[in-house]
């Protein structure tokens, strides 16, 4: 008998993870062009300037069945079950799992594209920081999570520039108040410059034009938000309002069953947790799950419960925020010297985990 083509589009948390645990026990064709994993949740570390911990694909995917083309698809033909490379070549399958992630959201924001770097190309951020001419002002829009990790390990590695952090809301006010207050602290302590309800308008060579004002820069670095890749809307999937493709309990396409979408790409709802949010957190759980689904080692549903949420602020401070499995915020967290190892020992984790 032929065996079924499964082909994973995608070498994020999600997609590098079940291709290498299904790679256990199948074949697998793995689409992405890349050679390297890309940690997203140490880019700020990169953009500040720090060594990067980039493992190559190939030592993740040793000893499993997996097979890698170097390409970038560019469309889906549900109705042939085929998708389209960037080289040219199309690539059959029988089961696809769409693992593209997300990308940075420009809003519609006038200029940002053109002025501002998105965080995932932090090597760009940190090659103009360090071929600029004399320090200057660096603005880093967005006060969620990504934002705050930039601001700070910026903050921290470039004392001469001055670090804004511009937010449309609160920055960190997602947390509970003692981790709120904590991300205040140690953000004004490295002297980053918090600006909130200042919803970023525009952006120009000279800096933002905001809801509360101009605010001058020399550098923009854009975590304002995250997209959905828009392949899966693109190609005719089912998708929410969002772009995000809608999926059933076993993370598969409510439109076309021989597809899976997992990761930020998926919207995932899941009974008594809710809706799970973007980021690695989510994403590197699908790609354990569908893992195992695909190599036929468990056909239940898939469930998945939150536990913490961490921040590295710097290279010496650090928030871990307990949280209730529904994502609420516990008041517990643990700060500074102990927070920060937390950290270190999560990210150690996912680096195992991939496998």
């Amino acid at each position: 008998m032929t065996e079924k083509q499964i082909v994973v589009l995608g070498a994020g948390y999600a997609g590098l993870t079940a291709a290498a645990r299904a790679g256990k026990h199948a074949q697998v064709t793995l689409i992405a062009p890349e050679s390297r994993f890309l940690q997203r949740i140490r880019q700020h570390e990169t953009a500040a300037g720090h060594r990067e911990h980039r493992p190559a694909l190939a030592d993740v995917l040793r000893g499993r069945r997996v097979r890698h083309i170097r390409a970038r698809a560019t469309g889906l033909d549900l109705d042939a079950r085929e998708v389209h490379l960037d080289n040219g070549g199309t690539v059959a399958y029988d089961t696809l799992v769409h693992a593209l992630g997300s990308r940075t959201a420009w809003h519609g924001v006038p200029g940002a594209a053109e002025h501002a770097h998105p965080a995932e190309r932090a090597d760009e951020i940190a090659a103009r920081l360090r071929t600029a001419e004399h320090p200057g002002t660096l603005a880093v829009v967005g006060g969620g999570a990504t934002g705050i990790e930039l601001a700070a390990e910026l903050a921290e590695a470039h004392p001469r520039w001055t670090v804004r952090i511009v937010a449309a809301g609160e920055v960190g006010g997602w947390f509970s108040a003692k981790g709120h207050d904590h991300v205040h602290r140690v953000l004004r302590g490295l002297g980053v410059r918090i600006h909130e309800h200042a919803a970023v308008t525009a952006v120009d060579a000279e800096g933002l034009t905001t809801g509360a004002g101009r605010i001058p820069a020399d550098l923009v670095v854009w975590a304002a938000a995250m997209e959905p890749h828009p392949l899966a809307a693109e190609a005719g999937l089912a998708v929410n309002a969002a772009g995000r493709a809608t999926v059933d309990d076993h993370l598969r396409s409510v439109s076309h069953p021989e597809v899976y979408v997992i990761g930020d790409a998926a919207d995932v709802t899941v009974p008594g947790t809710g809706t799970l949010r973007m980021g690695c957190a989510t994403a590197l759980p699908q790609g354990q799950y569908l893992g195992k689904v695909l190599a036929g080692r468990t056909d239940r549903p898939f469930r998945f419960r939150y536990a913490a949420q961490c921040l590295s602020l710097g290279r010496r401070e650090g928030l871990l925020q307990f949280i209730n499995g529904d994502d609420s915020m516990r008041p517990r967290v643990l700060t500074g010297r102990a927070g920060r190892l937390a950290k270190a020992a999560i990210l150690g984790i996912v680096a195992t985990s991939l496998r």
